[in-house]
């Protein structure tokens, strides 16, 4: 079986474990500093709050970029159910739109419609899909002109970049996740980004019980530290994400290459100006069902991501988001499939995955 995504865990990792047990600190402590200065260097940004997700990151970016009860957060409806969950977490509606039919991202077109149709929105979560970061250029011009409180969701963006600056430093918040399945893993993590000082101390604040001298709380917050534990994997991880990204990219134009000419397969791109680092190798196919009992038959690994549109979804169903109609999204959650693209597979495993795929008669 080739699986969708395989993490690498080597010696460095190991060892970093096995210093953390060594040092009897196994809460949060000194690597967890090392890793939160680390990678927000990596990214160029001023500050790094580690937490114990993605998830959380995204709650606490958001509310430490000062999105509260009653705002309304546009965001994309073409995504892990997290990004507008953490919305509601802060008490404030997620409003939807639509995405390009060729990045997957969120369209600056619906953006829009969507502000002049909604004078009252104040926030803007995109999210950068895939590894593929948002069309920035014209993302900025539309924060600028409607004075909007800018977040990024970079859960699979780890090392993208917009005409040579790093997914998440555009914003007043970004928001990183290190589940295993990412281009760099903590076992279980996220971090919050942010070049603001105000905002990175009241995100620590809200990582940590709303403290900042122990046993004294000034705000509500919750317990969301990452480990050292998890900084430690992460601290191993970061020296190695670069080669992860570059091992990803090789894959991805290996597939694009041999698939391209496959009239019924759209094979992924990216604008000159974005570097892609292909969390996911995602197609367009006329036939999904049809091509997953195919993979399934030959021990390919695949995934949906993301079969309903999250206004689709039954809990916003029943929050009465059953009129919301964003036609791009809704054909893509119908038509595309990702492929392995991970640093794990073998020359072996991709000529597999292209074997397959091609004689697939879709």
């Amino acid at each position: 079986m080739i699986p969708i995504a395989r993490p690498i865990i080597s010696e460095s990792e190991k060892n970093n474990i096995q210093r953390v047990i060594d040092s009897g600190m196994l809460a949060s402590g000194n690597f967890v500093k090392e890793f939160e200065e680390s990678f927000a260097a990596y990214t160029d940004s001023n500050y790094g709050i580690a937490t114990t997700s993605g998830t959380t990151a995204l709650h606490v970016a958001l509310e430490a970029a000062g999105i509260k009860e009653g705002d309304r957060v546009l965001t994309t409806p073409f995504t892990f159910i997290a990004s507008s969950n953490s919305i509601l977490y802060c008490g404030a509606t997620p409003v939807f739109a639509d995405v390009c039919p060729d990045s997957f991202n969120i369209d600056p077109e619906s953006i829009r419609r969507k502000l002049e149709e909604d004078p009252d929105i104040k926030g803007l979560l995109i999210v950068h899909l895939y590894g593929l970061p948002c069309e920035m250029e014209e993302i900025k011009e539309l924060v600028e002109e409607y004075n909007l409180v800018l977040i990024e969701d970079c859960a699979q963006a780890h090392g993208a970049e917009y005409s040579g600056k790093k997914a998440g430093t555009f914003g007043k918040t970004a928001a990183y996740s290190f589940y295993p399945t990412k281009n760099m893993t903590t076992g279980e993590g996220g971090i919050v980004l942010t070049n603001d000082e105000k905002v990175m101390e009241k995100a620590r604040m809200l990582i940590n019980h709303g403290s900042q001298k122990r046993y004294y709380h000034q705000m509500l917050g919750y317990n969301y530290r990452m480990t050292n534990l998890a900084a430690g994997i992460g601290l191993a991880q970061l020296e190695k994400v670069e080669e992860f990204n570059t091992k990803r990219r090789e894959n991805a134009a290996f597939l694009n290459e041999k698939l391209k000419d496959l009239d019924w397969l759209t094979v992924p791109q990216a604008p000159a100006n974005c570097k892609h680092v292909y969390h996911q190798y995602t197609v367009k196919v006329k036939d999904r069902e049809g091509l997953i009992s195919l993979l399934e038959s030959e021990g390919v690994g695949y995934g949906v991501y993301y079969p309903l549109p999250v206004y689709k979804q039954p809990l916003y169903c029943k929050m009465g988001y059953q009129g919301v109609k964003l036609p791009v999204s809704e054909e893509l959650s119908e038509t595309v499939i990702s492929l392995p693209v991970h640093p794990a597979l073998s020359k072996d495993d991709l000529e597999t995955i292209v074997r397959v795929v091609r004689s697939y008669r879709g």
